[in-house]
């Protein structure tokens, strides 16, 4: 049967009727959704770098960075040679190049590798602290500095040195119930722009501590997080107690022996056990002997437990016992 050519032409789509089906076919608004149809948004997504964890889960970080505070104290002061107040701010969490946006253009940024932590850390430290720390170690007022040069002198090379290795060092203190963290030294920068820790759209956890020396201005000591390489131990971040309390204070320990030495506990032995009925004991009337036999070693009794073993003897004069046995555990 031969098909009417004049059908098959009416079967096929025209100019109008296929523009209409196309428009319908790609009527999205610009997030990719349909345009007043109330559909799903569809929006860029990159792996590990979609959400930040909440607080919560970083938690940790605002108790260690309490003990940080008491530590940095210890650092500064002897270049202070004054008290010092170290305050912890909140943590921030930000994009790496907003971070180093902010900075000034000339400042102190040292990167360290805490292995087995993922990227490392920096520690920033402004430039005019430094100076005011080597004024004040060097015997003067450590007033701020309104103006310095572009370089640090090498003394204050040494100082900066001496002071972020000190802050390290807190930092693996801080961090020894969490994690064992091996820190090494770097490279140390003074232009932001070359400051480098992680790719520029990559998340890092900020920690600002505001310290106060006596005789100056606050001035603010950064540390900066990868978050990528703090996601691993967000567990224990989060835990409220952890079950390792770090190495034991040895004064502390030395006190303690020295104070228990000096406790006086009762001791006491039993010299024999005899036995009677309930009805001997309810006859019992003043004049009764009870006859008892002497074994040949007596406990020496502490607290219900058994101590030594001896044997009763004399001594100028005094009934005493002579150890033989000292029980063991």
């Amino acid at each position: 049967m031969t098909q009417d050519p004049r059908s098959a032409d009416n079967a096929l789509l025209g100019d109008e009727a296929l523009g209409a089906l196309m428009a319908e076919l790609t009527d999205v608004d610009g997030n990719g959704g349909a345009a007043g149809a109330g559909g799903p948004t569809v929006r860029p997504f990159t792996f590990g770098q979609d959400s930040y964890p909440s607080a919560d889960r970083l938690s940790g970080l605002e108790r260690m960075a309490e003990r940080l505070s008491r530590h940095l104290r210890s650092v500064v002061e002897p270049f202070a040679r004054s008290k010092v107040q170290v305050t912890a701010e909140h943590h921030q969490m930000m994009r790496f190049d907003r971070w180093r946006a902010d900075l000034p253009s000339f400042t102190s940024i040292s990167l360290y590798r805490l292995r087995p932590l993922k990227g490392g850390m920096l520690v920033v430290v402004e430039p005019e602290f430094v100076t005011s720390m080597v004024d004040a170690f060097y015997g003067g007022s450590g007033a701020a500095v309104k103006q310095r040069g572009r370089e640090f002198t090498p003394t204050e090379e040494r100082l900066l040195g001496r002071l972020t290795d000190g802050v390290v060092e807190g930092v693996v203190n801080v961090w020894a119930d969490v994690a064992t963290f091996s820190p090494s030294f770097v490279s140390r920068e003074t232009n932001a722009a070359y400051a480098s820790l992680v790719r520029q759209d990559e998340p890092v956890v900020l920690q600002r501590f505001v310290i106060t020396p006596g005789t100056g201005r606050s001035s603010i000591l950064s540390i900066i997080y990868p978050l990528a390489a703090l996601r691993p131990y967000e567990a224990q971040l989060a835990a409220k107690v952890h079950t390792d309390h770090g190495p034991v204070d040895g004064e502390w320990k030395a006190r303690m022996v020295a104070a228990l030495n000096h406790v006086r506990l009762p001791v006491r032995s039993v010299l024999a056990r005899p036995e009677l009925t309930v009805a001997q004991l309810m006859e019992l009337k003043v004049g009764d002997v009870i006859p008892i036999t002497l074994v040949p070693k007596v406990p020496l009794i502490v607290a219900n437990k058994r101590l030594a073993y001896g044997t009763i003897g004399e001594q100028e004069g005094r009934a005493a016992l002579m150890v033989e046995q000292v029980e063991q555990g």
